[in-house]
């Protein structure tokens, strides 16, 4: 008969070191699995959830504020309304009507402070809108930002603006399902410009600067923006979705204006 399987020490010990290793990697991949969980619910969940509240406090903050003061105003006049240009009228008789008789130096506002308050009746959006794109002092807070050089809303040129499209309330998050027509409100203390959305442009570069310039017109593509001076929107944010490669960006011209 053969005699009795005999197992030496050391292959048992050999066994003993690979359980353990097998038991030690599976343990370290639950555990950066959940790690990871956690990242991604913070990011996708937390953040938002935070942004949008303080998003909303600082639409009601600014509204308060308002109300409470309203004949004091820090936010820059509009020179002139643009019913007061015919919009047939010639390019160059219409930036003639635009100019202001006396030019008058007007306060600019505080860097990272809400100054308006963004609505876009179709995306069921209203945000505030503060000076700058400063990720930790504007976009992260579910803010929109202003892009600075660019115009305060209601003047002759380019106010342009940015947000979030994920993560941190992703204000922009549906930003391509405007269309030709939808309005875009911007309130300010002095009064509220309602823009018309008259072109999108779905994807550029990240360093396209063209599409906020006065006269938004895209380098990249160089077909899509406008030609002549007037009073336009833009909003940016990234595409694709998740991702910060590229540009999705939407114009918009000035429609109406009133005096609060």
């Amino acid at each position: 008969m053969p005699g009795p399987l005999v197992v030496q020490h050391r292959t048992r010990r050999r066994r003993a070191l690979r359980r353990r290793a097998l038991w030690t990697g599976g343990e370290l991949l639950v555990t950066v699995g959940l790690v990871l969980l956690l990242l991604v619910v913070h990011q996708l969940w937390w953040t938002n959830r935070e942004a949008k509240a303080e998003a909303r406090e600082g639409v009601a903050a600014l509204e308060r504020e308002w109300a409470a003061s309203p004949e004091e105003s820090t936010e820059p006049a509009p020179r002139t309304s643009p019913e007061e240009t015919s919009p047939e009228a010639a390019p160059s008789e219409a930036s003639q009507a635009t100019q202001p008789p006396a030019p008058q130096r007007q306060p600019t506002p505080d860097w990272s402070h809400a100054y308006a308050i963004l609505t876009i009746p179709a995306l069921d959006l209203r945000v505030p809108v503060a000076e700058g794109i400063s990720k930790t002092g504007v976009l992260n807070k579910g803010y929109v930002g202003h892009y600075p050089d660019t115009q305060q809303p209601g003047r002759p040129g380019n106010f342009a603006i940015a947000g979030h499209r994920n993560t941190h309330g992703e204000p922009f998050r549906r930003l391509d399902r405007l269309g030709d027509g939808d309005e875009i409100v911007v309130e300010t203390k002095a009064a509220v410009y309602t823009y018309a959305v008259d072109q999108t442009l779905a994807q550029t570069s990240a360093h396209d600067t063209g599409v906020i310039r006065p006269v938004p017109r895209s380098l990249v593509h160089p077909g899509r923006g406008y030609r002549e001076p007037g009073y336009y929107l833009t909003l940016t944010t990234c595409t694709p979705e998740y991702t910060s490669r590229y540009r999705l960006v939407v114009w918009g011209t000035l429609r109406s204006m009133r005096a609060r």
